[in-house]
């Protein structure tokens, strides 16, 4: 309580170094027990200053959301109950309850009620369970069981991307066994959209089992891709759509930013995380997929000391690709309960209703300038001194340490560029001005020198 209660005002950077941290944890292993209690005050003690105030109001970096107190709560039932969540005769309430809680999601965010879910650790994992099951399918309709076979002598797969792809699909490509240096790159605009021109040559230009990745919520602008011509051309060309939305999946949840995922419910399979916009505690993924089948298939394991469940009793392991699994969708059932339908759009509006508010702040001073269209949450700044140099790495270094708030840098159309990602249920207009008040003056010192 005392951590989460310093959150509002307590620098959000660390305060200790590596080396520093390293020395006080470490030294010699004790030869004797040691009194258990003793052990949790002193590593919070010592640990405590190499802590980044992420839950916190003014973390802005790498679209990280906080943890409202009933997630946290719910977290430590978790953690308490000490479930394997991988089989219903493990555990049936686990299994009630993630069955309980994929149909909420589904309703949520618009899609197909007979689609299968999977909790997994994060939008990564989840992409790759995704492009597993994708694998499968596409394998399977050319008549190759790739479980079985694998992809030696299998025909061969495409994987078309756009340029502004996540790293997370290269990095799931290389896992699935396709590499990253197949994928097929075509154009995206000015703001990480990808083009339907380009998509439709790259279609033209392949045959056989293909897969196309789309994204809502580009990592940088925020930007989603035009879905409905993208479904159009990849239902048209028989190939499996996956739609990797991180954060900007949840857009679909509120009436004021649907729009942006129009076509949403087309797609072959989708991700997306609950540890960032939905704000609930680290790991936290969902991976969900149009055809169980495939699913399944790709993920799940049978042996004879593994009794699978029946008729409506879920087994969460046919849909993660572990076994020993934590109850990840206890702290997202608690969540959903909490904010209902209404209250999670709230969330979703307000949060890129402060992302307009920082771009405002920030556009009003000369040498500051706003790269996206601020869409959803995200908010791509550059910074130039007087005599046009780009100086926004300097501005980020500044801004971190000043520690009223916390941003990263990316590239941007070759050169740095300052990302702010507003996802965290705390923070506030007030949080917002605080925070574009310390980057300004960040800047100003920086353009001093």
């Amino acid at each position: 309580m005392a951590f989460l209660n310093s959150l509002p005002e307590r620098p959000v950077a660390p305060r200790a170094s590596f080396e520093e941290l390293a020395v006080a944890l470490g030294g010699p292993l004790p030869d004797a027990p040691q009194d258990p209690l003793s052990i949790v005050l002193d590593l919070s003690a010592r640990l405590e200053p190499g802590v980044a105030a992420t839950a916190g109001p003014r973390y802005f970096g790498f679209v990280t959301g906080g943890s409202y107190p009933v997630a946290l709560a719910a977290d430590w039932l978790v953690s308490t109950w000490d479930q394997n969540a991988a089989l219903h005769v493990m555990s049936p309430g686990m299994s009630a309850l993630e069955a309980c809680t994929a149909r909420w999601i589904l309703d949520l965010l618009g899609l197909p009620e007979q689609a299968s879910v999977g909790f997994v650790t994060g939008a990564h994992t989840a992409n790759v369970t995704a492009l597993a099951a994708a694998r499968h399918e596409v394998l399977r309709r050319a008549r190759w069981d790739v479980e079985a076979l694998g992809l030696q002598g299998a025909p061969p797969l495409t994987v078309i991307a756009g340029e502004e792809v996540h790293s997370s699909i290269h990095a799931a490509c290389r896992m699935i066994g396709v590499g990253s240096r197949t994928i097929m790159r075509v154009a995206t605009d000015a703001q990480g959209r990808m083009r339907p021109d380009a998509l439709e040559w790259a279609l033209s230009a392949t045959s056989g089992p293909t897969i196309v990745c789309a994204q809502v919520g580009n990592v940088n602008t925020g930007a989603c891709d035009p879905l409905v011509e993208i479904g159009q051309l990849t239902r048209e060309n028989g190939a499996w759509l996956h739609v990797d939305g991180a954060f900007g999946l949840w857009a679909a949840a509120s009436p004021a930013y649907r729009g942006l995922v129009t076509g949403l419910s087309d797609a072959d399979s989708w991700t997306t995380d609950g540890h960032k916009w939905l704000n609930v505690p680290y790991d936290s993924g969902i991976v969900i997929v149009r055809h169980p089948a495939a699913h399944r298939a790709a993920m799940s394991q049978a042996a004879s000391y593994l009794p699978p469940g029946q008729g409506e009793q879920r087994d969460g392991s046919d849909w993660a690709p572990e076994s020993s699994r934590r109850a990840r969708a206890v702290p997202i059932y608690a969540v959903l309960r909490m904010l209902g339908r209404s209250g999670l759009a709230d969330l979703v509006d307000r949060c890129c209703r402060l992302a307009v508010r920082m771009a405002d702040r920030l556009w009003s001073t000369t040498g500051v300038e706003v790269l996206n269209e601020v869409v959803l949450n995200q908010v791509l700044v550059r910074f130039s001194s007087p005599s046009g140099q780009n100086v926004t790495d300097q501005v980020i270094a500044a801004v971190q340490a000043a520690g009223v708030c916390w941003c990263g840098g990316t590239m941007w159309a070759g050169t740095p560029a300052m990302r702010i990602s507003v996802s965290n249920w705390r923070t506030s207009e007030d949080d917002i001005d605080r925070s574009a008040a310390s980057m300004l003056e960040s800047f100003g010192r920086v353009k001093a020198t």
